[in-house]
């Protein structure tokens, strides 16, 4: 059985969060960034010159300032181009603005989310419109239907059909909440001057219900839904769940051909790369087939819980405890990171909903990067029907390197930046891995 992790906490109230996430300490201001060697000068009576292969630049100019001669010398400054802050939506969060609660999508750590959502709109798809995601998971709080609730924050979120494969009906309900929360940072209501934001959040989302109210599923409901979200006309597949890190490749076949299925009818499949801080991704992530997600802190580190390893493709926020490493960005004994906050299932019932503190993890990874992908697609930025290779290659290659240069068995090709994936004119690095794995 596929067992879901969700590391527990004890659920804030609104009130609660607010006050919580207010709490945390300010960043301090970042130094501006300079050319490495380099320093301009300018001597009584002379032109100003640059120079170049400085050891110490800081010392340099403070050396040369002492001196009656010198006009003044500092470091060499770089500038960029300027750059809109991107479309912000008019979600309250709890009171400050949505901003204040989804450090994953526009803190310093998060993916960048407003300028893709602007690029977006000016092409005429605002929040993806158009694409569709199969979302394979516990199932979505999708509708008003007997005892069941439509999320208050799902209310314009575009459903298409799904289907129950727990149940064996059409209405793939959940009655866990983790589906819920996956489909709403994929697709949450935005700008509706209620809650939060989604990624993709014009996307259109097929609910389909493959784990039990208790977050397990088998591999054998999990490929026929792989097939089914497949034959209907997915753009994207999102997938997080996983097995435990023992199961292998021979204990999973029918799941595998469906996977490798997907990904030759064009269908892009992520996977959340586990929760258990093994040295190994879990399956299905860890198929050729699937591109595997790890997790960040809301401070730019590998989470403690992430599962690493040569399998690993991309990082996205997931929140938690910092992993123990030597990155700059890693704080192990500092207060934990904030975990990932959308509208879901709370406390245990069908019909209540909250912000519960309680998601964290690569299941919370994931849907960031897929909806990364559908806006990718709905942008046009590599054209209007980009292959699986396509978009992983666009994904990867605008990525802010993290951990060692280049891909690594940590962050993989490093955290997903929407800004980046979606900008006709930014530079694509070529990741030097590409996975061989069954």
């Amino acid at each position: 059985m596929i067992a879901v992790h969700l590391l527990p906490r004890r659920p804030l109230t609104l009130v609660a969060l607010a006050a919580a996430c207010c709490a945390l300490p300010v960043p301090a201001a970042q130094a501006a960034e300079t050319v490495p060697g380099e320093l301009v000068v300018k001597r009584e009576g002379e032109p100003a010159r640059v120079v170049t292969g400085v050891e110490d630049v800081s010392r340099t100019v403070a050396r040369l300032r002492r001196d009656d001669d010198v006009a003044y010398a500092a470091p060499n400054p770089i500038a960029r181009a300027a750059q809109a802050p991107g479309f912000i939506p008019n979600d309250p969060g709890t009171g400050r603005g949505w901003q204040d609660v989804q450090w994953n999508f526009a803190g310093p750590w998060g993916i960048n989310a407003p300028v893709a959502w602007q690029r977006a709109i000016d092409a005429g798809r605002p929040g993806a419109r158009g694409v569709r995601i199969a979302v394979l998971d516990s199932g979505a709080a999708y509708s008003n239907r007997g005892p069941y609730k439509r999320s208050p924050d799902l209310n314009r979120t575009r459903f298409v059909p799904g289907y129950d494969f727990v149940d064996r009906d059409p209405y793939p309900s959940d009655e866990n909440g983790h589906g819920t929360h996956v489909t709403s940072t994929l697709a949450e209501s935005t700008n509706n001057g209620r809650w939060l934001t989604g990624v993709a959040y014009n996307a259109e989302i097929m609910p389909v219900r493959v784990l039990d109210r208790n977050g397990e599923g088998d591999a054998a409901r999990i490929a026929k839904a792989v097939r089914w979200a497949v034959r209907r006309d997915a753009d994207l597949i999102n997938l997080s769940l996983e097995f435990g890190t023992e199961v292998g490749a021979r204990d999973i076949p029918s799941l595998l051909d469906a996977l490798a299925y997907a990904r030759r009818r064009g269908v892009l499949v992520v996977g959340a790369a586990g929760n258990e801080g093994e040295r190994v991704i879990a399956f299905p992530a860890r198929s050729a087939n699937v591109f595997a997600i790890g997790a960040t802190t809301e401070h730019g580190c590998l989470s403690d819980f992430s599962n690493l390893g040569s399998g690993l493709d991309l990082v996205a926020p997931g929140g938690g405890t910092d992993a123990v490493n030597n990155d700059p960005n890693c704080q192990p004994d500092a207060t934990p990171g904030r975990p990932i906050f959308q509208i879901t299932l709370d406390g245990g019932s069908i019909r209540r909903f909250g912000l519960p503190a309680t998601y964290e993890g690569t299941s919370m990874a994931a849907p960031h990067v897929t909806g990364v992908a559908a806006l990718i697609i709905a942008t046009g930025v590599i054209g209007p029907n980009p292959t699986p290779a396509q978009l992983i290659d666009r994904l990867e290659g605008t990525a802010r390197d993290l951990g060692q240069p280049g891909p690594d068995r940590r962050y993989g090709a490093g955290l997903l930046d929407a800004a980046a994936a979606t900008d006709p004119a930014a530079p694509v690095a070529r990741p030097s891995h590409r996975k061989r794995r069954p």
